[in-house]
């Protein structure tokens, strides 16, 4: 039975192309990451608070 999935290349070359395109993140980069990451997850968070209030708050007014 084909499922359509297919196993990672272990084709070790590939990897090493990756690896060698790769380099570290200047200071303002990292920051500007690390902003947009933490916005991100209040922001997920927030949503996830709200939707938590409303399901266990409205059902008691009721």
């Amino acid at each position: 039975m084909d499922l359509g999935v297919t196993l990672p290349s272990t084709n070790i070359n590939e990897y090493i192309r990756v690896l060698k395109l790769a380099r570290k993140p200047t200071r303002e980069e990292f920051n500007m990451i690390a902003k947009v990451s933490m916005a991100g997850i209040g922001i997920i968070g927030s949503i996830g608070f709200v939707i938590y209030a409303l399901l266990t708050e409205l059902p008691k007014m009721f």
